[in-house]
């Protein structure tokens, strides 16, 4: 689990999938409502920014499944997959502790809060 970057990233969908490859990680804003595109423990998964389970992480608000052409299909918003729902929605980076970021000084890279 990441922490939202401030400034979006502009990303058509072959622009996303190219991401999605690279960063395995991604914000996504749509109407209103933050979701977290990601892969973790061999799963890629879009989870529900806004509901957190007992542990305080994210839950899921897609199946799980094992590659990313899947993923993109897969719907899981009223019917809709990432891929139909890419032109309406804002991307953020999802900035991960311990990541080097060209050009920034660690210190100016936000740790997330201890809770």
């Amino acid at each position: 689990m990441g922490m939202k970057a401030d400034q979006e990233i502009s990303l058509d969908f072959e622009g996303l999938l190219s991401y999605l490859r690279s960063k395995t990680r991604v914000f996504m804003d749509v109407d209103g409502h933050e979701y977290y595109v990601t892969h973790t423990d061999g799963y890629w998964r879009v989870q529900d920014c806004e509901q957190l389970n007992d542990k305080g992480r994210f839950v899921d608000c897609s199946e799980l499944v094992t590659t990313l052409p899947e993923l993109v299909e897969l719907p899981w918003l009223d019917g809709k997959s990432v891929h139909d729902l890419t032109d309406r929605a804002v991307f953020f980076e999802s900035i991960q502790e311990g990541w080097e970021y060209p050009g920034i000084e660690p210190d100016e890279v936000e740790e997330p809060a201890e809770e």
